[in-house]
């Protein structure tokens, strides 16, 4: 079994946005230290971190260095590179395991593993070049979405096929890359479940909530989620079962969309999850701090909800907003600290809390 880190000791974090950020409140406080590795300059996590190292992922040095400073090695997103992880690896444990980044920095790879689980995914075809989307074409149909394989967030590397003739531009679109096309869902909405597992193999579901997406990006985040006991059920064993299956450690976003047929997997995330902040005012122990105490070997704490919430983040110019919203009553702001407003940039988000849980 693995043993517990004690208190005062330093978790390496990979990745120096907001979700690092708020790793680093939850690692202060269970008395944690962080290091955050980040290539970019005066990232938001380095703002509430003990250390920031900069530097690039292909500088073997610095993240020698950076491994030699650190207890465990963790991450707050998953397209880092083999080479990195190699280096890192070397010298200290990196939690969630290298098996769920190669799983999910794939979509290809990803399917095929939740499809080798027995769960249901979209229909979908691997396209390397125009015979590829021919063929894929002919199966599939559309409407469709050709994405790329790697390196897609936030509607970023996918382009929709509405017509046959759309077909074309989405395979110039994608300049290049291995992508994946991937047939339209008949879907009510969407779901997802933020779960965890721990070093001895105990499992922690949150209550699945009810997102909703603007241009690609989600817009807000509901609880409870418009799901009955059984579907409820079916999302949180779903969810462990692909925690187990990987051998997991963390925390995992899974997305689901919901159909008359049953769950449908979309995606899974092997990181906290945007979709899971509602924890941090609905829950006693969110999301960050469940991350945390699976990645330091502590027992996992009860992920149970407390109150009903409504998740809205905060993208581009809603920061003009932040000052009415400061005013609301039972509104809880979490803004990131980032130095300049851009259009589709995550700049914060807002918990609602709208009642004790129904």
């Amino acid at each position: 079994m693995t043993e517990a880190l004690a208190t005062g000791a330093v978790i390496g974090i990979l990745g120096g946005g907001q979700l690092g950020r708020m790793l680093s409140v939850a690692a202060s406080r269970l008395g944690f230290r962080t290091h955050i590795f980040e290539p970019g300059a005066n990232p938001p996590a380095g703002h509430v971190a003990d250390r920031v190292t900069t530097a690039g992922y292909d500088d073997e040095d610095a993240l020698r260095a950076f491994a030699d400073s650190v207890d465990v090695v963790t991450y707050e997103f998953e397209n880092i590179p083999t080479a990195a992880l190699d280096v890192i690896e070397a010298v200290r444990p990196i939690r969630p395991n290298r098996e769920a980044l190669r799983v999910s920095q794939d979509r290809l790879v990803e399917k095929d593993f939740l499809t080798g689980l027995g769960l249901t995914v979209a229909p979908y075809a691997n396209v390397e070049n125009t015979s590829d989307l021919d063929a894929a074409m002919r199966t599939i149909g559309a409407p469709s979405i050709l994405k790329t394989r790697r390196f897609g967030y936030d509607g970023k590397g996918q382009a929709r096929i509405m017509a046959p003739e759309d077909a074309a531009q989405a395979l110039a679109d994608m300049a290049g890359a291995p992508a994946v096309l991937e047939g339209f869902v008949s879907f009510s909405h969407e779901v997802s479940v933020i779960a965890a597992r721990g070093t001895t193999g105990e499992v922690a579901c949150y209550d699945p909530g009810e997102n909703v997406h603007k241009d690609g990006i989600l817009s807000t985040t509901t609880l409870p989620a418009n799901l009955s006991a059984a579907q409820r059920m079916d999302a949180v064993l779903l969810a462990g079962r692909i925690l187990n299956a990987l051998d997991y450690v963390g925390v995992m976003g899974v997305e689901l969309f919901v159909t008359p047929q049953g769950l449908v997997v979309n995606e899974i995330a092997p990181r906290v999850h945007n979709s899971g902040h509602w924890t941090q005012d609905g829950c006693t122990i969110d999301q960050f701090e469940q991350h945390i105490r699976a990645v330091a070997g502590w027992p996992l704490g009860d992920g149970s909800r407390h109150s009903d919430v409504v998740m809205e983040n905060l993208i581009g110019a809603d920061m003009d907003r932040v000052g009415e919203i400061a005013r609301e009553p039972n509104a809880a702001l979490h803004l990131y600290g980032k130095a300049e407003v851009k259009a589709g940039r995550k700049m914060g988000h807002v918990n609602r809390v709208i009642a004790p849980k129904s």
